[in-house]
């Protein structure tokens, strides 16, 4: 059986490394990027515990290497720009353990040397089809170091190559995006704070927010979002602007909002910019045997940290039920597409509608204490509960040998 991955990315890599342990059964991922490239790895994340304890059911190995390069991720704290605190949360009370805060950088340097040989770097995909002699698989061409490449007869092609998918635009149509109306910047700078910064926290000011946390080595990982519609004007982007956004009108920054606002307005050069958005959740594509994963499948906005988290939690399930089909001798790539479909999709409908029900406070006319009131009472608490627990088969629910072999 032939099995290709396109993306070594936080899925790639966590399907590529699994299922290249199975019998008969040949893996190729194909990364664009060079095996060192890490200029697209964008600066920091933190990575829910659902995922850490999706990715211990099925690799707990690739689980305690990235945990070795990462900060744990233990508590949740929102506070007006003005040192007033609205919400303070340790995970523990909604979770079976806690996240990680790791650089971007690291966590592809940790995934990319488990994944191993599985990969190939610096492959430029030229041709992506069904194949012509059994359109239920495909076949592909790309170009590496000068030489060209292909492979037909695909049996399972695995989308894992991000929110602007080549695979699944050029398999499954065009992906619509619904902007949101929020932009967001992101930056990562030295840890000169002093104990100021460390885990997880978020600062308003009005709708306008501020979002930091320490990662390794020592550094600090800052997002800083506001409400606003079309493109971003460079007058927004610039430091007096960004001061002006997050400074409180009616009393002087705490010590925390100010070291920030004073980092985001240095770092203006090296702050990267987005609009934030989302697009429609799909797995698997109506006619043939493609499988999208992380957020080639579902483009979700960012408020709770599900990006990579779902990566993760996809890339575990997928692989855990895969094994188990194929070590049983269920070797229909159609059916196991279907039941992943079936047993991922009302999950990632729920964290794709959690996630953007959390995001009223960073909307226009958001109101940051009414709403994060209403996150401190039991209903949000609960569906937190559901979002980091309830991950459902084959991670919970499963023997762990079944998972594991």
């Amino acid at each position: 059986m032939r099995i290709v991955i396109i993306g070594a990315g936080v899925a790639g890599c966590v399907m590529a490394r699994r299922l290249a342990a199975l019998d008969g059964v040949e893996v190729v991922c194909l990364e664009r990027v060079s095996r060192d490239d890490h200029s697209e790895a964008g600066t920091g994340l933190n990575v829910g515990p659902n995922a850490v304890k999706a990715l211990r059911a099925v690799d707990p190995e690739l689980a305690a290497r990235i945990t070795a390069a990462s900060f744990v991720w233990a508590n949740w704290r929102i506070s007006l720009t003005d040192g007033t605190v609205l919400f303070d949360l340790p995970l523990k009370d909604v979770a079976d353990g806690p996240g990680w805060r790791i650089r971007w950088s690291e966590l592809y340097r940790v995934l990319r040397e488990a994944a191993g040989a599985s990969v190939a770097y610096g492959c430029e995909i030229t041709h992506i089809a069904r194949d012509a002699a059994d359109p239920r698989k495909t076949r592909l061409a790309w170009r590496q170091d000068g030489s060209e490449h292909r492979l037909d007869g695909i049996d399972l092609l695995i989308a894992a190559d991000g929110r602007y998918s080549d695979v699944r635009r050029t398999i499954s149509g065009e992906v619509p995006v619904r902007l949101t109306g929020v932009a967001i910047s992101r930056l990562l700078v030295p840890d000169t704070s002093r104990g100021l910064i460390d885990d997880y926290e978020q600062w308003f000011n009005g709708p306008n927010r501020l979002l930091a946390f320490r990662v390794p080595p020592d550094h600090v990982y800052l997002a800083g979002t506001f409400p606003i519609e079309g493109e971003i004007p460079e007058a927004r982007k610039a430091p007096e602007a960004l001061r002006a956004a997050y400074t409180p009108a009616e009393a002087p920054p705490s010590d925390q909002a100010r070291w920030l606002i004073d980092q985001l307005c240095n770092g203006v050069a090296d702050t990267h910019w987005a609009r934030m958005q989302e697009h429609d959740l799909l797995y698997r594509a109506a006619d043939c045997n493609v499988l999208y994963l992380g957020d080639a499948a579902h483009g979700m906005v960012p408020t709770l940290g599900q990006g990579a988290t779902q990566a993760i939690e996809d890339a575990a399930c997928a692989a855990a039920l895969i094994t188990q089909r194929h070590q049983g001798g269920v070797r229909d790539v159609a059916a196991w597409l279907a039941e992943i479909e079936a047993l991922r999709s009302d999950r990632m409908r729920f964290v794709m509608e959690l996630s953007l029900a959390a995001s009223d406070t960073i909307l226009a006319g958001g109101d940051p204490v009414a709403g994060t009131r209403k996150k401190s009472g039991e209903p949000f608490r609960d569906k937190l509960k559901a979002l980091y627990r309830q991950i459902g088969p084959p991670i919970d629910g499963g023997k762990r040998e079944e998972i594991l072999r």
